[in-house]
């Protein structure tokens, strides 16, 4: 049996077939590597309070809390320790491309909306989760209770990758539906224009939503790591085109390089959190970056 990090890589996960024990192994093998991330120390304790702040009642301060740190906390209320998050799943056929890694994209985006979804709802976090290929497919809608999990990791185990997608789209249908400022995790591959997908976050970010980003590509589609004559072919048209690798090589890095650049850059204005992965990198990149959204909440 592997250890319990072993359970954020990739080729490990894929062994396990039940998507509940995967993601219960994936947010335990983040949570056993913890002690080494930016994120040593943090404490139930300290995530149920916030500093004083003028304005507050002096009556709501914790004084066990003010003996330990001599700083003035008061204890948050439950609205206030609570984040509600939506995951957003590309359903496109290119999100079910794999070339030599245990995981096709959909599958690591799987495994990874099922650990997020885990996490939150064990914090207590309502979670909801919506499917799209060029319209909604699936919208469940966000709630805490236990129960939801067990709703969400069923939607996702049945979900399949196929035919066209439009992102654009998806999130402006999307964005009327949330009814209280939300965290919006969005899971693709954005093999499609940047500009709607970039004006639809702009809408999303002017709504007061927080944003992630994770930008799942395949091992190979970062590296291209192939030689002598290769067919191209799109997953959601069928075209195809035949090129000679390595004559083509190192235009194709650039140009992934330089969108996974415009995502950055574009995001960063926004202040939306880009996340790229590939099908090869761990887990617990993500996590922390949920985390750390959570964190910078409250």
């Amino acid at each position: 049996m592997a250890n319990a990090e072993q359970y954020l890589k990739p080729e490990v996960i894929r062994n396990v077939a039940r998507l509940d024990l995967r993601a219960r192994f994936i947010v335990e093998g983040f949570l056993s590597g913890l002690h080494a991330s930016p994120f040593h120390g943090f404490s139930v304790e300290f995530s149920e309070h916030r500093r004083y702040s003028t304005g507050d009642d002096p009556k709501d301060i914790d004084w066990l809390v003010y003996a330990k740190t001599d700083r003035y906390y008061v204890k948050k209320y439950q609205a206030e320790t609570n984040i509600t998050g939506y995951l957003l799943l590309d359903l496109s056929e290119s999100m079910g491309y794999t070339f030599r890694q245990e995981l096709s994209k959909f599958e690591y985006a799987v495994s990874l909306a099922a650990a997020l979804a885990y996490m939150m709802i064990h914090q207590q976090d309502p979670v909801g989760l919506v499917t799209f290929d060029e319209k909604l497919q699936t919208i469940l809608g966000a709630k805490s209770r236990r129960s939801q999990l067990a709703s969400i990791l069923a939607l996702l185990a049945r979900a399949k990758p196929t035919g066209t997608t439009d992102v654009a789209q998806a999130l402006q249908l999307f964005a009327p539906m949330i009814r209280h400022k939300s965290l919006v995790m969005l899971f693709s591959d954005l093999l499609v224009d940047p500009e709607p997908v970039m004006q639809s976050l702009r809408r999303l970010r002017h709504a007061g939503h927080d944003v992630i980003i994770f930008h799942i590509l395949d091992e190979a589609e970062v590296s291209f790591p192939f030689s002598g004559s290769v067919a191209l072919r799109d997953p959601e048209t069928n075209d195809e085109m035949k090129f000679d690798a390595s004559g083509i090589r190192q235009d194709y890095l650039d140009a992934v390089q330089a969108l996974r650049e415009q995502y950055r850059q574009e995001c960063l204005t926004m202040g939306v959190d880009y996340v790229p992965l590939d099908t090869s990198l761990r887990f617990d990149k993500a996590l922390v970056e949920y985390l750390s959204q959570r964190q910078a909440r409250f």
